[in-house]
């Protein structure tokens, strides 16, 4: 059985991430973001959500492990950050209901969720440039980098919640990344 450990990045969604891939069916814990490393054993990595980029533990450490690794909201915005993108402030700000175009179908992560998806959101943070190697997978009309990936070093990014009941297909978003664990 797939196991994922779940990043938490004291966000207030955190709890959601665990939830929905224990719905799903996979072993998956919670591991304070100040783990060792050494002591993370998992298929798979989600770097959850959070408030503030200045708390982020061993999040950049874990993104040299040899594992998938799916950023969420703050986690997508710790690897543009540590990988040499850029993260800025969003001038759309808090929560909200935003349509997401996919504007890469074949992407392993959202390509599924083509041509367009609903999501819940947040933008007072953002990624603005996208490191080497990393494609824009998705957009929207807040936000030029909602969706990133690269699928050769098996780390993803998504600045909304897949986790949460008001984006439409956050399932086979974690369905997506869990394809990619195994």
């Amino acid at each position: 059985m797939t196991r994922i450990d779940v990043v938490d990045n004291h966000g207030q969604f955190t709890h959601l991430e665990q939830r929905a891939l224990r719905d799903m069916g996979v072993d998956v814990e919670t591991i304070d973001n100040e783990t060792p490393p050494e002591e993370v054993d998992a298929d798979g990595l989600v770097l959850s959500g959070g408030p503030d980029i200045d708390r982020i533990g061993n999040c950049p450490a874990y993104l040299e492990l040899d594992v998938p690794v799916l950023g969420i909201c703050l986690g997508m915005q710790v690897i543009a950050a540590e990988l040499d993108g850029r993260v800025g402030s969003g001038e759309y700000g808090g929560y909200a209901d935003v349509t997401v175009e996919i504007t890469e179908p074949e992407d392993p992560l959202v390509g599924s969720l083509a041509p367009e998806t609903r999501v819940w959101a947040s933008h007072a943070d953002e990624v603005k440039e996208v490191p080497t190697g990393f494609a824009r997978t998705a957009r929207s009309d807040v936000c030029e980098v909602e969706a990133m990936s690269d699928p050769d070093r098996e780390l993803y990014g998504v600045q909304w919640h897949p986790e949460v009941a008001h984006t439409e297909e956050g399932e086979e978003v974690f369905a997506n990344f869990l394809a990619r664990c195994q």
